[in-house]
């Protein structure tokens, strides 16, 4: 019943703006001061994020600080704090998350109550900096980052295990991870994997779930171990995560996926999918979100046509057709 030794590691780079938050919730966690480390891994920050780190380690001596200068991506910052790591457990968040108070308790609740439970992960939610700021108002709103929403709105328990390694379950709808602003490692299973988190700038979250997944380690989602995430100010800081995000699919469907296309027809119930064998692995959706699009532009090229040809009827009708169809996958979509 003794509380096991953990370690929190967070990796950080010019995180001024946010960092003195999560300080603030991770000292709010109630879990015994002589029972945790705080690993914060600086990637080489330029502003003030380094003077704030050590404030705050001038007041508490558990938190420790591993500077690594040009560091070329969070992984890589992450796999340096592991190499000084303490913890039977190892917790990961973020340089702007605030884990709630219960954080690792209900976290080690999970592990405890099975031995091959090697990854345990919570809800992640999002705190406003600016009660104004349209960037995280739509984060907000579209449940950014959100673990339940995008399996379906799952509750607490096991997510599936590996199974046929197809392109949707490495990098698509099927593919079960968590990722590192609110996740825990049992040590154990990170070092009988042999995992490491690769040095790619994104995807990373996922390659060290298959990793761990892969030896028979199981995943388990634990929503009342919250974390709140202070997300990007702007738009176009949103869009750059976006495009890492959509970078590292090629790099993980080389690594893990078999040789497959698949087709998931994600507007029809139960989203039926056509899988064959192919040299290009891949997936393809038509969603709501897609037949929305498809739909809104054929009515645009008919309506376009019909500038030029208004006497044709069958192309008037078609064109209005097009107009409901995308109007009714709107109204599906929203």
């Amino acid at each position: 019943n003794e509380s096991p030794f953990v370690s929190v590691v967070v990796p950080v780079r010019n995180f001024e703006r946010t960092i003195d938050k999560t300080f603030e919730y991770l000292l709010n966690v109630k879990y015994p001061r002589e029972k945790w480390e705080i690993i914060i891994a600086d990637g080489g920050s330029t502003d003030k994020t380094l003077d704030i780190i050590k404030s705050w380690q001038k007041k508490y001596s558990f938190i420790k600080l591993v500077e690594i200068p040009d560091c070329p991506s969070p992984a890589f910052a992450r796999n340096k704090a592991l190499e000084v790591a303490k913890g039977e457990f190892i917790f990961f968040t973020d340089g702007d998350c605030a884990p709630c108070e219960d954080w690792i308790d209900i976290m080690l609740k999970a592990f405890m109550s099975d031995p091959k439970i090697g990854i345990v992960g919570g809800e992640i939610y999002t705190l406003r900096v600016d009660p104004d700021n349209l960037t995280e108002a739509y984060c907000e709103h579209f449940k950014f980052n959100m673990v339940s929403p995008r399996y379906g709105f799952i509750k607490e328990g096991y997510f599936p295990p590996l199974s046929d390694r197809r392109p949707t379950q490495i990098a698509g709808h099927r593919a079960y991870f968590f990722v590192t602003a609110n996740v825990a490692y049992r040590k154990k299973a990170i070092d009988t994997a042999r995992a490491r988190f690769w040095d790619h700038a994104t995807g990373e979250d996922i390659d060290m779930c298959i990793q761990v997944m892969g030896r028979g380690w199981k995943l388990y989602f634990a929503p009342d171990a919250k974390v709140d995430h202070m997300h990007r100010a702007t738009f176009g800081a949103l869009c750059r995560v976006w495009v890492t995000y959509g970078m590292a699919h090629p790099q993980l469907l080389r690594k893990h996926a078999t040789d497959r296309l698949e087709i998931v027809f994600q507007a029809f119930k139960k989203s039926p999918v056509i899988s064959m064998p192919s040299p290009i692995r891949g997936f393809i959706y038509l969603g709501n979100f897609h037949l929305m699009h498809i739909f809104g532009l054929l009515f645009l090229i008919g309506l376009i046509t019909l500038i030029f040809k208004p006497y044709l009827l069958w192309l008037l009708i078609l064109t209005l057709v097009m107009f409901l169809m995308s109007f009714y996958y709107l109204l599906r979509f929203s």
